[in-house]
């Protein structure tokens, strides 16, 4: 389990299909994993677009009367977390404007790590922002005249950003889906009927019916209607190096998903595969951390021959630990969802396998609670490197300070988490396990190895500290001792 860690959003858009909107909202419901903070639903008709949508999960943010107002063959939504800008109504995606070229709405998967530049340019020439989100500047890009009067617009707009993306853009006659250069984010197409489907991930299209198609490829622009669809590409096509995000392997991604190629669940099933050949031990049962880490702990058992079996029940109506917005929180939360079965781990030498292990704690209190069942001997077995680095591209763990293993050993984590081995699987291991390996992966949380440029001083809270500066009071200057 990735403890304490909160992931990016998913997306999802249905065009030229006469129940758009009920689709779309489906769709958001089999990606509601990716984003629980918000979720909203826009719709077009042609001419005009609505939206709704609110803080919590879909079901709770987007009600049947919001779905029966919401009309059109055209729809986007979107789950939020948030990765730039905080848990707020004025945040919830897609964001909704109408401006000087008509009525925009955008929901964004990713982090743009030049947002901060391009908002203050912005703010210099009297723009207002209305939100704390890196997404609101393209917004303020499509209706600026120097990108506005250009032959493609969106191409222009989309050139001038840094980051990780994919983007749902709705106009009130279309859809288009973007991918960054990079491919950092998964993004894919499919039909439904005689109409089209974009999501972030595959089991959003199982869901409704809808067949896999392809993937938006990189630096791709893919414009949907309830004619058909078109594609152009807004760099030169294949000229930036691949930077798919590996941690949709590693956790984010749902097991039925097919993710950059390749289905989730064989691929960690061969990651605990790996990690068995790597860091075997000398044990009575696998078990795995629900939910993420049991398809590693099936291919560690296989290889092991270990038998394999429950240490945890899970309560089904608890949302993930990530999610939560303190640690306090997701602490009591992981307490809550997870409860060890003491009539199969005491008296057991445990291999408990992990897919994660990124703040340490709330590992720490599962290893506390399987101690207090009864177990005799714990050996932690980590589907994944050490994330010693932080990421800049959407997911939330910003800082060194607050990765376990940044600047500590294998066993100074052993100790923190109170176990009685430890292993990781190595990043040759984690990366083998995919059949297009180190070339084409994003693997920078843990190698340090950044493939699209950064800002280090980006923080989450960028724009809600600028606004603090803004409306703060001055405060009066101390008078000298004595």
């Amino acid at each position: 389990m990735l403890s304490a860690v909160r992931h990016y959003c998913g997306l999802c858009g249905v065009a030229g299909h006469a129940d758009a909107v009920q689709l779309t909202f489906l769709g958001l419901y089999a990606q509601q994993h990716r984003g629980q903070e918000s979720a909203g639903l826009c719709a077009a008709d042609g001419r005009t677009i609505t939206r709704r949508g609110g803080l919590g999960l879909v079901t709770d943010a987007i009600s049947p009367r919001d779905l029966a107002e919401l009309q059109g063959p055209l729809a986007v939504g979107h789950v939020r977390y948030s990765t730039t800008g905080s848990c707020s109504e004025s945040n919830t995606q897609p964001l909704l404007v109408s401006c000087s070229i008509g009525q925009i709405a955008i929901a964004h998967n990713g982090n743009l790590v030049n947002a901060g530049e391009i908002r203050r340019e912005y703010e210099r020439h009297g723009h207002i922002f209305v939100t704390t989100s890196d997404t609101e500047v393209v917004l303020h890009m499509l209706a600026d005249t120097k990108f506005a009067d250009r032959p493609d617009p969106l191409a222009a707009v989309l050139r001038r950003l840094r980051g990780s993306y994919c983007f749902l853009l709705l106009y009130p006659d279309r859809i288009e889906a973007v991918r960054d250069p990079s491919g950092n984010r998964p993004l894919c197409l499919g039909r439904v009927g005689d109409g089209w489907v974009v999501a972030s991930e595959t089991c959003a299209l199982d869901l409704i019916d809808a067949t896999y198609v392809r993937d938006v490829e990189p630096g791709e622009i893919v414009t949907l209607t309830p004619r058909g669809s078109e594609s152009r590409f807004f760099v030169e096509r294949g000229a930036t190096r691949r930077a798919h995000c590996v941690f949709e392997h590693v956790y984010f991604a749902d097991p039925a998903s097919q993710v950059f190629g390749e289905n989730v669940h064989l691929v960690r099933m061969a990651m605990g595969r790996a990690l068995a050949r790597e860091a075997p031990a000398d044990a009575d049962l696998v078990i795995a951390v629900p939910n993420c880490a049991r398809c590693a702990a099936l291919g560690y058992h296989e290889t092991s021959g270990i038998p394999i079996g429950r240490g945890f029940t899970t309560n089904h109506y608890i949302g993930r630990s990530f999610i939560q917005p303190t640690q306090t929180i997701r602490d009591l939360t992981v307490k809550l969802k997870l409860n060890p079965i003491r009539g199969s781990v005491a008296g057991k030498r445990l291999v408990v396998v992990e897919d994660s292990v990124v703040r340490g704690t709330t590992t720490r209190g599962k290893m506390q609670s399987l101690r207090r069942a009864g177990a005799r001997e714990i050996h932690l077995r980590v589907a994944s490197p050490p994330i010693r680095h932080p990421c800049y591209y959407g997911i939330d763990f910003p800082s060194h300070s607050e990765l376990i293993a940044s600047g500590r050993s294998v066993e100074d984590i052993r100790r923190f988490l109170g176990v009685d081995s430890l292993a990781y699987l190595s990043l040759e291991g984690m990366l083998g396990a995919l059949r297009q390996g180190q070339t084409h992966f994003c693997h920078a949380c843990f190698s340090g190895d950044y493939p699209i440029p950064i800002d280090p001083t980006f923080q989450k809270d960028l724009f809600e500290r600028s606004q603090l500066r803004l409306f703060d009071p001055p405060r009066p200057t101390p008078s000298p001792p004595g």
